[in-house]
């Protein structure tokens, strides 16, 4: 139940995330980078149907009822609640925070904070295996029903939207441009600094004191196994294990002062599944 919890308010922190980066930096600028955030850039603010916010809130709801009747339950209870705070968060923050102009007259520095705070709020969601629907809800439409690839479907459709950008002049367009291209790069960069783990292989003639530290100290499991030297052929024995990375500090620490002579290599990994990390 603790965990049920945790990841909902992870989608509920992550989703605000997004509606503030929406809210104060994309909208005031017409930055358009593709999603329900640059359609209702586009409908609200270049073609006057109403306010963006209420745009995207019209659109998002049209989009959750849409994945309901295609996919039923598929649609998820965390994609809903994604959705419906980054909707009611957009909405707070038009009646508590009118903006009539953007913050600043440095529009790089708009476009920066535009891009970090949805990436980190999309990241957030994506770690708990939620989404602020919108789009999220088509690709999971079309990967029930069709065959379509649908990283390329969504890189078009966001390619799309972003090339409208350019509606409100050629400067706009282009930062819209750089934007959607930040974008993708620094979600897939915040999700792999979330999930990092350390990865250790610690050669050593001692790996039950070592094993015994790690299960006992550090509440990790670990593995041993046999093997050689190639050079002196001398019995040894391989002690591996996966960790956080505190938790890779203090073993670093432990061998550093208990086994100076280990011989260890350490790598990076944010794709650790098994128990204790994250399931299939």
């Amino acid at each position: 139940m603790k965990t049920k919890i945790k990841e909902y308010l992870l989608c509920v922190a992550g989703a605000f995330c997004v509606a503030l980066g929406v809210y104060f930096f994309k909208f005031p600028n017409n930055f358009s980078t593709g999603g329900v955030s640059g359609i209702s850039v586009i409908l609200g603010n270049y073609f006057h149907l109403s306010s963006a916010s209420t745009v995207a809130t019209v659109i998002n709801m049209a989009m959750l009822v849409l994945g309901f009747a295609a996919l039923g339950r598929g649609c998820g209870l965390k994609t809903v609640i994604g959705s419906v705070t980054l909707s009611g968060g957009l909405m707070l923050l038009e009646w508590l925070f009118p903006m009539e102009a953007p913050f600043t007259d440095e529009p790089l520095l708009e476009l920066i904070f535009a891009i970090l705070l949805p990436a980190v709020g999309s990241a957030l969601l994506f770690h708990c295996d939620g989404s602020t629907g919108g789009t999220d809800i088509i690709a999971m439409i079309l990967r029930k029903y069709t065959r379509m690839n649908i990283g390329t479907a969504l890189l078009i459709s966001d390619a799309g939207i972003t090339a409208l950008a350019f509606l409100f002049g050629p400067k706009t367009g282009l930062f819209s441009v750089l934007g959607l291209v930040f974008k993708t790069m620094l979600v897939d960069s915040v999700i792999e600094s979330i999930d990092m783990c350390k990865c250790f292989s610690i050669i050593t003639d001692s790996p039950d004191e070592i094993a015994q530290y790690i299960t006992g100290t550090l509440g990790r499991s670990c593995t041993v196994l046999e093997g050689a030297g190639g050079y002196t052929h001398q019995q040894k024995y391989v002690v591996l294990s996966a960790m956080r990375r505190w938790q890779a500090l203090k073993l670093q620490r432990y061998l550093k002062q208990a086994h100076p002579e280990t011989f260890m290599m350490i790598t990076n990994s944010s794709e650790v599944i098994g128990k204790g990390f994250r399931g299939l």
